[in-house]
């Protein structure tokens, strides 16, 4: 079972903190690093977009990390909002033990 985070930081937020402030590493230095544009990093460090997979890799080259790690920060920021977002009062599960499975959808998969 997964900890659940409280809050957690989105990814733009931790490069600020962590790197850019720490290391007096200005946001245009940083995109020349990635090789993207200073709007790219400006959005991302504001929260307005997300670490996609290619970003992900280059963080982990250039910031160090794993691209995973990139990935899960960006997953666990995303699901804590969405946990605000989404009421799942509303929704009722499947119950998979009432449902009886066929061998011919067995054998169809």
């Amino acid at each position: 079972m997964a900890i659940q985070q409280h809050n957690p930081i989105h990814p733009g937020e931790f490069i600020k903190r962590v790197y850019l402030d720490e290391f007096d590493i200005g946001s245009n230095e940083l995109a020349r690093h990635l090789h993207v544009s200073s709007s790219i990093i400006s959005r991302l460090l504001n929260g307005k977009s997300d670490v996609s997979p290619a970003m992900a890799l280059k963080l982990s080259k250039v910031l160090g990390r794993s691209p995973e790690s990139w990935l899960q920060m960006q997953d666990n920021y995303n699901l804590w909002q969405a946990r605000k977002l989404v009421n799942l009062d509303e929704f009722t599960p499947f119950d998979f033990s009432s449902k009886a499975v066929g061998n011919d959808a067995i054998n169809h998969v």
